[in-house]
């Protein structure tokens, strides 16, 4: 070749697998897992479904973070899905020191282990709280918010799916508006879950004046990862909450996961920024605007909204509102940078 240190640009056709393909591109640019040095702190042989962006988003988060502090880390788990399909009595998938106690105190377990980790002189390892939306937004919020009030040294990753998965996908906090679960069935004058509940974790953390928050999601892994190893750059509360679509619980292709992630964020529900200290600092910009609908329709928890004879139409264009809304307050529609494959 005729000019070694000429930069080729790969695209995201020539790479094969994400993971192979990864080595083909600039050390700089590889994701975590396009490395053959990577942690694999989730190892094979968990349980989850097939297509579960959960598991791949942990998977993502926790070798991000273990990269970033050098293999000195230790994680502590909520009870959910997460905990449930990669510890089955008496098998484990982790590869890291992992601590499951109860399903709404993870915070505070994390917080407990920074402190004793201070205590001992060994403030080198440093701590990962994990919960769903369920055990983060609801169960756990009380012991999230004290965790964020003492600015204990925990970044607390919160893995959003929308409902409880694990005890048969009902309603959480973080349940939108219209969606059908367990507990808001496709019946009545309103189907689906209301509009005017829940709860927007992000904001209510930048509230709590932390030193980091973000929003991430698994179909930008090289943002997700970016994100994690910014915040185990900072010391005190950090907080990360990530969308991972859900398969089984939201009737969707196990295919379709990563296609519906980011329909998530193209359409503005699922809007991807950072903060520091109560101020947003950065947003990933929209790179092809869709409509609410793209997103909804190949989800079956929101077919109802595509039925003859209801108001599915008028519902529709209030989440598509509310998108607008996230577009405007993050600055999502403005001209995307261009970020390497």
């Amino acid at each position: 070749m005729s000019d070694m240190t000429a930069e080729q640009k790969v695209k995201f056709y020539q790479k094969g697998t994400f993971t192979v393909g990864n080595r083909l591109v600039d050390q700089a640019r590889r994701s975590v897992q396009g490395s053959m040095e990577r942690s694999n702190a989730i190892t094979s042989g968990h349980r989850a479904c097939q297509g579960c962006g959960e598991a791949l988003g942990a998977r993502y988060a926790l070798d991000a973070a273990m990269r970033a502090t050098e293999g000195q880390l230790i994680a502590v788990n909520a009870t959910g899905c997460l905990e449930v399909f990669t510890t089955p009595y008496p098998e484990t998938s982790w590869q890291v020191p992992w601590i499951h106690s109860l399903f709404g105190n993870a915070a505070a377990v994390a917080s407990g282990v920074a402190a004793a980790m201070r205590v001992k002189g060994r403030e080198q390892v440093r701590v990962v709280a994990q919960g769903g939306d369920g055990g983060t937004t609801d169960i756990g919020f009380g012991c999230l918010s004290g965790m964020f009030e003492r600015n204990d040294d925990v970044l607390y990753i919160c893995y959003d799916n929308e409902a409880y998965m694990n005890t048969g996908v009902q309603r959480s906090s973080a349940t939108p508006p219209t969606a059908r679960t367990a507990t808001t069935p496709a019946v009545g004058p309103e189907p689906g879950n209301v509009f005017g509940t829940g709860k927007n974790l992000p904001l209510i953390a930048m509230a709590h004046n932390i030193p980091y928050v973000a929003t991430a999601s698994v179909s930008d892994l090289h943002d997700l990862e970016r994100k994690v190893e910014k915040a185990m750059a900072i010391r005190g509360a950090r907080y990360i909450h990530i969308f991972v679509p859900c398969p089984l619980g939201w009737g969707s292709a196990s295919h379709d996961t990563i296609r519906i992630a980011r329909l998530a964020s193209e359409c503005g529900l699922f809007p991807l920024f950072e903060a520091e200290h109560g101020e947003i600092t950065g947003s990933l910009p929209i790179r092809r605007k869709v409509p609410v609908e793209e997103y909804l329709r190949p989800q079956k928890r929101f077919a109802h909204l595509f039925k003859d004879g209801g108001d599915g139409v008028a519902r529709i264009a209030r989440l598509q509102r509310m998108a607008d809304a996230n577009i405007a307050r993050f600055g999502l529609q403005r001209e995307a940078e261009e970020t390497p494959l």
